[in-house]
């Protein structure tokens, strides 16, 4: 099961690459959020290889999870893989700019199970593929947003 998304974004490209790229932002949002997240690798530069492990509440149970940035090319993609349990998560967010004041995100997320719980897992969630779906679709017209109003702020 693949989620993909595309929203547009009235801001250039370099802010919303930076605006995606701003690391520290997106770790203090997710502890607002309840996730644990501490970055394990000791990179100065953003760039591949940098590494996060997390611990959140998923179903009732506390989760662990790594993150890597395993793709980054400034100002055009960003790649991410997750391991949680039996599931590896990809993460790609690719830019493109329609004109020098707007640019295209398009987000997808390929989840890849491992182990039988993991594809248990994953079997509930193609039932309820159209509700997860609309629920990604909005959390990323959020951020979306949030990253326009983040460009005319520091515009």
């Amino acid at each position: 099961m693949e989620l993909t998304t595309t929203e547009d974004i009235e801001a250039p490209l370099d802010a919303v690459f930076a605006t995606v790229t701003d690391f520290d932002v997106l770790e203090r949002s997710a502890l607002r959020r309840g996730i644990d997240v501490r970055r394990t690798d000791q990179m100065f530069e953003p760039g591949p290889g940098m590494t996060w492990a997390t611990t959140f509440a998923f179903r009732g149970k506390t989760r662990t999870a790594t993150i890597e940035v395993t793709q980054y090319e400034q100002p055009e993609s960003l790649t991410f893989a997750g391991t949680s349990g039996g599931l590896d998560v990809g993460v790609s967010i690719e830019l493109v700019a329609l004109s020098r004041s707007r640019t295209r995100l398009t987000m997808k997320v390929v989840p890849r199970p491992r182990t039988l719980s993991a594809r248990l897992l994953m079997q509930s969630m193609k039932l309820a593929k159209g509700n997860i779906g609309k629920r990604f679709r909005v959390r990323i017209a959020d951020y979306a947003k949030d990253i326009e109003d983040r460009a005319k702020r520091n515009a």
